[in-house]
């Protein structure tokens, strides 16, 4: 079978067995993402071996893709009512839940004596969320209201507070181990988080108001993948953050565009298939033998990292004098842990390369457990929080 003919095997029969994996969601309490994440680590190197090389190739399009989606649907929900309403309690939650989990995992990581330098990187690493597994509970329960909105605001901007951390405790650690070029992270943290704001904001100011004046239907949805990919491509040019840059352009445009919202409808309709084969090939990238050499630094990292999310989040909103199932709920609906915690991850280790594999083993194995549990524990969160109506 030739190359593109396994390709398309390997894509049909992926969405054909997403059919069955939807139907044993909608009878169990597992959410979708966690069964597509099992079922791709099943026929994945781990598992049966059943996809081929050139699948892993697929990866990164795939992520790119449905990372895109999910930020310009993040940044549809980060209008002026919804800050308005809930944008004090957002900022407070999620500094307070990033700071505190990157405190907690370094002071713990310290008492057990683990190197200075490993400790910063993991602690900075331990603030990473990941917005597409809980963007895909977040529609599968389709939970509505106060917390809810809340939760998307937060993974909106978690990761601008991981990536400034991340950068401050980078730079911390070269000081550390005597690297004279102290300032460079800090520099290039700055320019990933603000570039890509800017980037997303110099194109969403047009979009806005050039986007919608066709009549519904195709054509709004040719605009918004047109604009959406144009968004990406800059970022990755740039070597901003795709992830930033496509909220940021999704924020402008909802706040500008008082014609419509039509892009947003058109993407929400589109974006499921990328996301099973995003899932299902994140699930068949995971490591589960990383779990079998975490030992006991990688178990106190997954610990520490809970723990901060939980308290940093009930310290952030019992400040804001949140509602209660706010202050409850919202740590532990942030467990979820993928792509951006892997991106850290081999910075630190290009960096620190006689650390490297001490990280990498710890984040691999930690993303494991976060990857395939975090999407169960958000669903339990939104569904105790009220906002699920089913």
């Amino acid at each position: 079978m030739t190359g593109l003919g396994t390709l398309f095997v390997s894509i049909g029969a992926i969405f054909l067995a997403s059919l069955a994996i939807d139907y044993l969601g909608r009878r169990t309490w597992l959410p979708r993402v966690t069964l597509l994440l099992l079922f791709g680590l099943l026929i994945g190197p781990s598992g049966l071996n059943l996809l081929t090389a050139d699948s892993q190739q697929w990866f990164p399009l795939m992520t790119d893709i449905a990372l895109l989606m999910v930020g310009f649907l993040i940044g549809g929900n980060l209008s002026k009512r919804n800050f308005e309403q809930y944008g004090r309690l957002v900022l407070s939650v999620s500094l307070f839940e990033s700071t505190l989990t990157a405190l907690l995992v370094l002071i713990g990581l310290l008492f057990m004596d683990v190197d200075l330098a490993v400790a910063l990187m993991l602690a900075g690493i331990a603030t990473a969320t990941a917005p597409a597994a809980t963007v895909a509970v977040v529609d599968e329960i389709k939970a509505r209201g106060v917390f809810t909105q809340t939760l998307l605001g937060i993974v909106a901007i978690d990761d601008v507070w991981g990536l400034v951390v991340f950068s401050v405790f980078l730079s911390a650690a070269a000081v550390y181990v005597g690297d004279g070029a102290s300032a460079a992270p800090i520099l290039m943290g700055l320019w990933d988080v603000f570039g890509a704001i800017l980037v997303g904001m110099l194109l969403g100011v047009p979009a806005a108001y050039l986007t919608g004046r066709v009549r519904t239907g195709e054509p709004t949805l040719i605009e918004a993948i047109g604009v959406i990919f144009l968004c990406g491509g800059v970022a990755i040019f740039l070597e901003v953050s795709i992830l930033l840059a496509v909220v940021a352009m999704g924020a402008t445009i909802i706040n500008l565009a008082s014609h419509h919202n039509r892009p947003f409808h058109a993407i929400e309709h589109i974006e499921w298939p990328f996301m099973i084969l995003f899932f299902v090939l994140a699930g068949a990238s995971l490591h589960a033998d990383a779990l079998l050499h975490i030992g006991l630094l990688g178990m106190a990292y997954i610990l520490l990292r809970a723990a901060g999310k939980i308290l940093g989040a009930w310290v952030g909103a019992t400040i804001s004098r949140a509602p209660a199932p706010v202050r409850t709920w919202t740590g532990i609906a942030l467990m979820p842990q993928a792509g951006v915690a892997m991106g850290m991850a081999l910075v630190a280790s290009q960096r620190f390369p006689e650390s490297a594999e001490t990280i990498l083993t710890v984040v691999i194995g930690a993303i494991v457990v976060f990857e395939l549990l975090g999407p169960i524990l958000t669903r339990i969160a939104l569904t105790r929080s009220g906002d699920v109506t089913e």
